[in-house]
């Protein structure tokens, strides 16, 4: 039963997990799912796929060249990172607003695009959830504590709430299982995955590799030219430290299942960290700085090693072999699997439908 703007009165219209008409909108800098980086328009994938599974009647906003197995609605023809022609200001406005002409086509609307799509919240009459990714800058909080009373908040962790904002729930990323098998024997090299950027400690990987005799393989773009030129660059050598680029598709699963350990000395508080989700599933245990949603993620001893500093991650690397790779993999199939996100995305959709 829904409260009717229009006439003041209950309409009696009820929704229930059999059939939802559900608008999913994705980012637009990549392609949904992405070829490699793009961790937004993965999960927008990733669930809005989990969806049609189940039955549910899915409309996909995302870029034209995007693939899904629901209904695809696309006005931006590709991703502005992909197409530098295009102008992201120009791309964004068009994508979100191409959704909002159309909000009342839907009975829920899930954001997976940022604080932009909040201000057209007051506007329309279907309700919005929004799932935060992460705060770029808290500069942008304002805009969301600012619709505190219209939308519906749902956090990646707990480490990446904002006490200023009121949260419908927490949901943590979920995987496509099946992309990421199991890797009984890893190959004797550890990986770092991730952009080339101070902030993910790139630098540090390579100094933890070095000092413990290893192959590091380094998989990710390249998103601070200035940091990848001085301070990475120069260890590149194509035996001990190897740079393969951005990393997607199956050769993603193998790299990451290969590896001996992952290594995420994260120098900023992470929403969440889906390569470190994506390695426990291959069963790869991993190595990384206890800041963000680290602590949530990892189980110590267990799944991998939360440290403080580049000395002890050193120290953790002759550890590795006691992890049961096997239990990563089973604690990760658990705790981030896309059915598991799926269905508590459900829950939310049912509880802000009343």
């Amino acid at each position: 039963m829904v409260w009717d703007l229009e006439f003041g009165i209950w309409n009696l219209e009820f929704y229930s997990l059999e059939f939802m008409k559900i608008a999913i909108l994705s980012p637009v800098a990549w392609r949904t799912p992405p070829r490699h980086y793009g961790p937004w328009e993965q999960m927008a994938s990733n669930l809005a796929e989990g969806l049609v599974a189940k039955g549910q009647q899915v409309t996909l906003f995302a870029t034209a060249n995007s693939v899904t197995g629901g209904v695809l609605a696309a006005i931006s023809p590709e991703g502005y990172e992909e197409d530098k022609e295009l102008d992201p200001k120009v791309q964004e406005c068009m994508h979100i607003s191409y959704l909002m002409e159309q909000a009342g086509d839907f009975d829920i609307i899930h954001n997976h695009f940022d604080f932009l799509p909040l201000t057209y919240s007051r506007l329309i009459r279907t309700p919005m959830v929004t799932t935060i990714h992460g705060f770029s800058s808290p500069k942008i909080i304002p805009v969301y504590a600012r619709y505190n009373d219209i939308n519906h908040y749902v956090s990646i962790s707990y480490a990446d709430r904002s006490p200023a904002l009121r949260y419908t729930a927490n949901v943590y990323n979920g995987i496509h299982t099946a992309d990421f098998p199991f890797e009984a024997q890893p190959e004797d090299y550890l990986l770092y995955f991730g952009r080339i950027h101070p902030d993910k400690g790139t630098f540090d990987a390579i100094q933890i590799a070095l000092a413990t005799g290893h192959r590091l393989i380094i998989a990710g773009i390249i998103q601070d030219t200035a940091y990848y030129e001085e301070k990475i660059k120069p260890f590149i050598d194509g035996q001990q430290v190897i740079f393969a680029g951005a990393v997607g598709g199956q050769e993603r699963s193998r790299v990451l299942g290969r590896a001996k350990a992952l290594l995420h000395p994260i120098y900023f508080e992470e929403p969440f960290g889906l390569s470190v989700a994506e390695a426990m599933l291959c069963g790869t245990p991993v190595i990384a700085y206890q800041r963000g949603a680290m602590p949530e993620l990892i189980q110590p001893g267990k799944t991998g090693f939360l440290v403080n500093t580049q000395q002890q991650a050193i120290n953790c690397i002759a550890d590795i072999e006691r992890i049961d790779r096997r239990y990563c993999h089973t604690y990760a199939q658990q705790k981030f699997g896309e059915e598991r996100m799926v269905e508590e995305y459900l829950k939310v959709y049912t509880e802000v439908l009343g």
